[in-house]
């Protein structure tokens, strides 16, 4: 449905159409890091992979085939280049709808060609448009899912499609007490509370997976909140890399409300975030991408 839609648009709009079919690099770039990365008791962020190594990557290497300078696509963000000749990255004009945070880890040659006609209109506006030139999807529901995960179902897809069984192991509480056994540590992500099967007097939370020792690690809604991390293969968009601790706001995931932060730039393409102010289930395995008001800094993947 997805492809023939895409025809019929680009037929409408007198666009040349090209179908391409990646199933194995879409299975070998994002899909196998996917599992890889649950299995490693984190959890991933797959639509940035998918950016960063396919409309980003390989759909550069065929756009180069065909003689295509630039690579569009629909996300809400905007790019724009200073006088210096550096690419930035900002927020798209929506904030509903901005989806700058799946795209921190463009590099300046991916930035340089890419665009983002969207970027600076609402998705009201979009749609009056789609409609203008007669799309037949100027009205089609938006999905929030990840698009290779049926029913957002990833504890199914990692049971069909995980080398190897889930191994059972212990649920331990904070001082490693037992309190039960899970099927596998792949199937739990920080903050979760539902499906732990442990019988209490008030609510546990995963606050921790131990890959090592195949533990998850539940505590009470307190145990949850930090105010410090590390984030590694970090990318910077304004400069190669900050002289100092910059002051930023932070989103530790895609539907979180970015909160003041303290950022020092490591060595090793790493740095530590302090919040100012203590924030629940920083997931390791999820992006952290800082902002300064509209523009992108950067962004980095938190570590265990």
């Amino acid at each position: 449905a997805e492809l023939a839609d895409a025809r019929r648009s680009a037929e409408r709009l007198g666009i040349e159409f090209h179908e391409f079919h990646w199933r194995e690099e879409f299975f070998r770039l994002v899909q196998t890091p996917f599992i890889r990365t649950y299995q490693a008791g984190q959890t991933p962020n797959p639509c940035v992979m998918c950016n960063e190594r396919l409309k980003f990557g390989t759909l550069f290497a065929r756009a180069d085939a065909l003689g295509a300078q630039y690579v569009a696509t629909g996300h809400y963000a905007r790019v724009e280049q200073t006088a210096t000749g550096r690419w930035l990255l900002r927020r798209g004009c929506d904030p509903r709808k901005d989806q700058s945070y799946f795209l921190f880890s463009l590099r300046q040659n991916q930035l340089a060609r890419a665009l983002f006609p969207l970027g600076g209109q609402t998705k009201t506006t979009t749609r009056e448009k789609a409609r203008h030139c007669q799309l037949q999807t100027a009205d089609k529901a938006e999905s929030m899912e990840i698009c290779f995960v049926p029913g957002n179902d990833y504890g199914q897809f990692l049971r069909q499609h995980a080398p190897g069984p889930a191994r059972r192991g212990e649920i331990v509480d904070t001082s490693g007490r037992v309190l039960g056994h899970h099927e596998g540590i792949e199937f739990y992500t920080i903050g979760q509370r539902r499906g732990l099967r442990i019988s209490a007097p008030h609510p546990w939370y995963v606050v921790d997976l131990d890959p090592e020792r195949n533990r998850v690690v539940v505590g009470d809604n307190a145990a949850l909140e930090r105010d410090e991390f590390i984030v590694e293969r970090c990318n910077w968009i304004p400069f190669d890399t900050p002289d100092a601790a910059v002051e930023a706001t932070v989103k530790i995931r895609y539907n979180h409300k970015e909160t003041p932060a303290t950022i020092t730039p490591l060595d090793g393409a790493q740095a530590r975030v302090r919040l100012h102010v203590p924030q629940r289930a920083i997931t390791p395995g999820q992006a952290a991408v800082f902002y300064q008001d509209d523009l992108v800094l950067g962004g980095g993947w938190i570590r265990r």
